[in-house]
């Protein structure tokens, strides 16, 4: 028992060093051999550090960076391009102008979903619409304070987890795990996709309508003067010079998933050199080639507009590297603590929670993500332990490892954006906003309604509606 108080410890204390702004890549090692260490005195056992710190931990942090490095540099990579491009600028100025101030709620989430969907990072994101949000919510009166919950939805839900396609690493984790690619189970997805964006402009506009019917207005925000500052150059490219790039990854990672690699003869990849398949390698294949040519697309129709290329390149990179070691050294802390004998008894209590597979996996991957506070932090830690036990049961039942994968990878996007979440912390110190005053609509439509979601597409799966 004393060795599942460990774990417990740690973990709690992972969740609010975090929140308070330690780095992971430092404490998540700590906090493992400090679980190593309780689970040893109540076993009576030795501690072994050394081997679990280079042996388990840093193994997993290998195998992670070696599996989901390319994603996260590519992904980075592309985001910096389009920004520096101003093509990010361009595409929002087009939908913010389609939809005009009277939606600026909406206006304001399509752009964050087109962004992410394309590939670029959630936190590129959050900076680069934040000036646009202020314009468009002070032009229509709508309270300051619903501008998290309105970037949230449209950058940290469905287009990060639901919607078929997604480049976001939130989605390309499962493909190691079930052999699929970034389209899994696309009716699902669609369908968990529509939930949370139209549940979670529902619930904005609603709160901003009954506010705004209270006589509350914009308010006074010192941050503004400093961050208003939207993007109106004469330089911008043209629509479609914009969108091309988007289109280009989406539309060649469709191509080559589903339509190329599937009817290649790749056989030598079972060969001892590889040792692999070619199930296994597919959906990363694809996305990779079709990040590089999403990139190579930005340069090619934005050179005059990009001041330099190296230094844009170089930043994109450097920008990488914060991010995945983070994740992957979230994955060495779970895989350190599912190798303690201790962690049976936590493992068995998440399996007997339900005999239903997809609920079983949705509550392990949202419940450590929540804790982890990190979507793809919790999504590597529950597959890496149980994935295997969940393919083995699936093909038992006769579930597709499809569904597997878009329960998982919508599942992840739940739990993980509580109060302690990088990101949300990160969202109201860009957009100069407290937990108190925001924090109600971020729950909302990142946890609430998503959680709504999973729970649906499981529902629909076990009747077999779906």
């Amino acid at each position: 028992m004393l060795g599942v108080i460990g774990i417990i410890v740690s973990l709690v204390l992972l969740m609010y060093l975090a929140y308070k702004g330690f780095s992971v890549i430092a404490i998540a090692p700590l906090l493992a051999l400090l679980a190593t260490v309780f689970v040893a005195i109540s076993t009576g056992g030795d501690f072994h550090l050394m081997a679990t710190y280079t042996q388990i931990f840093m193994k997993s942090v290998g195998n992670f960076v070696a599996s989901f490095f390319p994603i996260f540099l590519l992904g980075a990579i592309l985001g910096k391009f389009l920004e520096d491009s101003k093509s990010a600028a361009a595409i929002s100025k087009f939908i913010t102008t389609k939809l005009g101030e009277s939606s600026a709620i909406l206006a304001i989430m399509v752009t964050c979903a087109v962004l992410t969907y394309g590939g670029v990072s959630l936190f590129v994101v959050v900076f680069a619409i934040y000036p646009i949000g202020v314009s468009l919510f002070k032009a229509s009166g709508i309270p300051k304070r619903f501008l998290p919950g309105t970037i949230a939805l449209g950058a940290f839900t469905f287009t990060m987890t639901a919607l078929p396609g997604s480049p976001q690493i939130q989605n390309t984790i499962p493909m190691k795990f079930f052999g699929t690619d970034a389209f899994a189970a696309p009716i699902l997805g669609l369908i968990a996709s529509l939930i949370m964006a139209v549940g979670g402009i529902l619930w904005l506009n609603y709160r901003a309508k009954s506010a705004m019917a209270k006589g509350e207005g914009y308010g006074d925000h010192d941050m503004d003067n400093k961050s208003e500052q939207v993007n109106q150059e004469s330089d911008l490219p043209n629509t479609m010079v914009a969108f091309l790039p988007i289109i280009v990854v989406l539309g060649l990672n469709f191509i080559l998933s589903k339509m190329v690699y599937p009817h290649m003869d790749l056989s030598y990849l079972e060969a001892d050199r590889y040792s692999t398949t070619a199930k296994a390698v597919i959906g990363n294949w694809s996305l990779i080639a079709s990040l590089v040519s999403g990139i190579l697309v930005t340069i090619v129709f934005n050179l005059k507009r990009i001041d330099s290329v190296l230094k844009t390149l170089t930043t994109g990179v450097s920008g990488s590297f914060l991010a995945i070691f983070n994740t992957a050294s979230e994955t060495g802390y779970g895989n350190v603590i599912a190798s303690l004998a201790s962690f049976v008894i936590i493992k068995d209590a998440l399996m007997s929670v339900s005999s239903n597979i997809l609920v079983n996996e949705a509550i392990s991957v949202s419940a450590l993500a929540g804790v982890t506070g990190s979507a793809s932090g919790g999504l590597s830690i529950a597959l890496g332990v149980l994935g295997e036990t969940y393919m083995k049961m699936a093909s038992q039942v006769g579930i597709d490892p499809q569904v597997l994968h878009r329960v998982a990878s919508i599942a992840c996007g739940g739990l993980d954006t509580l109060p302690h979440n990088g990101a949300v912390i990160t969202l109201l110190g860009i957009t100069g906003m407290t937990h108190k005053e925001s924090y109600i609509d971020i729950g909302m439509c990142t946890v609430v309604i998503p959680t709504i979601s999973v729970i649906t597409i499981i529902l629909l799966s076990s009747l077999g509606i779906v």
